[in-house]
């Protein structure tokens, strides 16, 4: 097996045994690239070596290359957010999770295809066009990390960073057949996250399997001073939770994950996957999470009245692109601002700005917006009572598998119904993992979806590594 196509872990471990050396990963990463990309896409661009970096060498900690999404700030490199209104934006500074990771020893390879700014299931949403499915190069990675996923699925990167606001992580992890981790709202920093909605968003890991996610959480997770959101709170030794063990865990089923709606196919691996689970020790209750039904409209009440203020600042001023030059000799500065926004932004980020608005308006505030936060407090107590006796809660992580490319670009409502099972994780800001559990009849993966109680990813990665080392499906590798 190439080195491209081992875990982080394993490659640790040839490290150590002085088998392998950064340099030869790193170049096996690129070679990967070099024979897959022009048919995924899903990288934006490589990454330019920064002037005075050394080359990776074999006395640091975790000299494994890593692709990063395009709204995680890298000092020096563009960050664009896949938005044509960032064109030619640098950050003069690293984001916290890149600070963590350049002082482990990860080698950043490039930035990843997104939606637009974060907003959009499936990486078609992004001025660079659109990311494929490894797996089947006509279908969608999902979205928005979907360059992400499918890296890590076409051995393109060893592991990756996503952010995930509704499902933006768990969701491609399930439709490349990959492990994607939520973690709880303030356990990762946000600083240098470009914002989509800020009460929503969390940088997160996707891996090949469950204990490269342990080892990336034990990297960029803890408390940073520079994000007022991040929780003080000490960092456990995730590996430590690997434990291949579930017996007397408490895990529920919530009814209103599994109505009309849900494929088939879907419904069955992930009925498989409980078996599994049960059989090595763990007991499962049907619960009822009664707030459910109004999660979707909560989300996208709430997510694109956020959206709609963090891209307020986007306006040809500052930085990014500007349609018109700023002289109000020659034209008002509000056409300027009309014609950089039209120019720069895609039609899906005109709509969720517009409908932000919208819910944002005088008149419309304590309908929509003041409304949505008070159903997304029930939506909280929901998961706040079922933890009071439960240890985790499993659920599909996505409804249907991966959708054909185009196939859902015409009717936005059911483009946002692929998040219905994610996006309850964000509104309560609990943990969430995505791990894979099986294929469909046309060898399309499926993703098994485990929840916990805040700040216990650690349950997380009990359950789903005592599921992964019961199942070959983290051993299945996409035909590139």
């Amino acid at each position: 097996m190439k080195l491209n196509e081992l875990t982080a872990h394993e490659l640790l471990d040839l490290l150590k045994a002085k088998k392998t050396t950064p340099r030869e990963i790193r170049d096996a990463v690129l070679a990967g690239i070099a024979r897959t990309d022009g048919q995924v896409k899903a990288y934006v661009r490589l990454r330019s070596k920064a002037s005075g970096e050394q080359e990776p060498s074999g006395d640091v900690s975790m000299p494994i290359p890593i692709g990063i999404k395009d709204n995680i700030c890298v000092t020096g490199e563009p960050t664009t957010c896949c938005s044509r209104i960032l064109e030619g934006f640098k950050p003069p500074y690293d984001a916290t999770v890149i600070q963590k990771l350049k002082g482990s020893g990860a080698q950043i390879i490039g930035s990843t295809n997104m939606d637009e700014f974060a907003f959009g299931s499936s990486t078609e949403n992004s001025c660079y066009g659109p990311t494929r499915n490894p797996w089947d190069r006509d279908r969608v990675p999902g979205g928005s990390s979907g360059g992400s996923a499918a890296a890590v699925a076409g051995h393109e990167a060893i592991w990756a960073l996503g952010s995930d606001t509704g499902g933006s992580i768990r969701q491609p992890a399930s439709f490349c057949g990959v492990v994607g981790l939520k973690p709880t709202y303030g356990r990762v920093s946000r600083y240098g996250l470009i914002a989509f909605a800020s009460s929503l968003d969390q940088i997160g890991p996707i891996t090949k399997d469950v204990e490269d996610s342990a080892l990336l959480l034990g990297i960029i997770a803890g408390y940073d001073e520079r994000d007022s959101t991040s929780a003080d709170l000490p960092v456990p030794d995730y590996t430590k939770a690997l434990v291949n063990d579930v017996k007397g865990l408490k895990i529920g089923i919530p009814g209103e994950y599994f109505v009309e709606g849900i494929d088939p196919q879907v419904r069955e691996a992930i009925d498989v996957a409980i078996n599994v689970l049960e059989t090595r020790g763990a007991t499962f209750h049907e619960i009822s999470l009664p707030h459910t039904g109004y999660a979707t409209a909560t989300y996208y009440i709430v997510a694109t009245a956020e959206a709609s203020s963090n891209l307020a600042r986007y306006d040809g001023v500052q930085y990014g692109l500007r349609r018109q030059p700023l002289d109000t000799r020659k034209t008002p500065l509000i056409d300027m601002y009309e014609e950089t926004r039209d120019a720069g932004l895609g039609s899906e980020a005109k709509r969720r700005i517009m409908l932000g608005t919208y819910s944002l308006s005088s008149g419309y505030y304590d309908d929509y917006y003041l409304k949505g936060l008070k159903v997304r407090t029930l939506i909280k107590q929901d998961f706040d009572k079922a933890f009071l006796k439960l240890d985790a809660i499993v659920t599909p992580t996505a409804p249907t598998t991966a959708f054909k490319i185009g196939e859902k670009s015409d009717d936005p409502l059911s483009m946002y119904l692929s998040d219905i099972y994610t996006i309850s994780a964000n509104l309560s800001g609990i943990p969430a993992i995505s791990i894979p559990c099986g294929f469909s009849r046309d060898r399309l993966p499926i993703g098994l979806q485990i929840l916990a109680k805040p700040f216990d990813e650690a349950m997380l990665f009990r359950v789903a590594y005592a599921y992964e080392q019961s199942t070959p499906w983290h051993k299945e590798r996409a035909p590139v």
